[in-house]
């Protein structure tokens, strides 16, 4: 099943995708449907938009908690010169972060950064409340999967040894366009991600490369703190970001970024650059 959040003339809406349109269910979005444990299958359709006409929000647009993977492709490891970490590398989002899978990307002006950097990623969402998870229990509450693409400030990101400053400038988080349930996507391994901008491909992969999975993920999360209906996991993005490569490469104002995932979908997003961004 395929499941989005629609913006409607009044606010926004649940939805279920049914061929070439979207049922409106009767919840304000993907997370408040999570959270209120009524089967997306079963849920009352209140309205139908057409594909062609859906603006879509970001899927879960205000969840509880946003939990990031740094460093959890091999091949990115590798590249940033580190070895494999022991432990999942955990950060944070606020959600003031987050936009729709064709919004803009809001760059800062060229006096604050001028490192915007790419990072497609398979994000988990988490279905039913969860603590202390051993697998079958972390695996049963995923919900399914969408697509983030973390847009990092780089610069930013290493004034210190913490990453946060870097990882949340708001308005800068496309995340979308669907969940995909669990119940058609297994684990979500050997899934192809890839990362365009203007056309030309910056990164590829497969989750397979993943060095921790989200079911370990999930495990590792909930032994920290309790993960709920809604909550968003970020699970890390492969090789080929624009600061690892020789020149350099960030994004400017017009770069139009897509970041697609094999049985998701693609996100579409234009740099829109602020008074004084390039």
């Amino acid at each position: 099943m395929r499941l989005a959040t629609v913006r409607t003339a009044v606010g926004t809406s649940a939805a279920r995708v049914d061929g070439d349109h979207f049922e409106l269910l009767g919840f304000d979005d993907v997370g408040a449907l999570l959270a209120s444990g009524t089967s997306a299958a079963v849920a009352d359709v209140i309205g139908v938009v057409p594909s062609a006409r859906a603006v879509l929000a970001p899927v879960v647009p205000q969840p509880g908690k946003i939990i990031c993977l740094g460093l959890n492709y091999k091949a990115h490891i590798l590249e940033s010169g580190r070895e494999l970490p022991q432990y999942p590398t955990l950060f944070a989002k606020f959600r003031e972060a987050l936009i729709g899978p064709t919004d803009d990307i809001e760059l800062p002006s060229e006096q604050v950064s001028e490192q915007m950097d790419w990072e497609a990623e398979l994000v988990v969402v988490i279905g039913k409340s969860v603590r202390h998870a051993d697998a079958r229990e972390a695996r049963a509450a995923i919900a399914g999967y969408t697509i983030m693409n973390d847009v990092t400030v780089r610069d930013w990101q290493r004034r210190t040894l913490e990453w946060l400053q870097g990882k949340t400038f708001e308005g800068t988080t496309p995340l979308g366009p669907v969940l995909v349930t669990s119940d058609e996507l297994g684990d979500a391994t050997g899934l192809q991600l890839s990362c365009r901008v203007n056309g030309e491909v910056m990164q590829e992969a497969t989750t397979s490369d993943l060095l921790f999975t989200p079911v370990d993920i999930v495990q590792y999360a909930s032994t920290i703190l309790t993960l709920r209906p809604g909550d968003i996991i970020a699970t890390g993005t492969p090789g080929g970001v624009g600061f690892a490569r020789s020149p350099q490469v960030f994004l400017r104002a017009g770069d139009v970024v897509e970041t697609t995932i094999e049985g998701i979908g693609t996100m579409r997003n234009v740099c829109h650059g602020c008074e004084g961004s390039k």
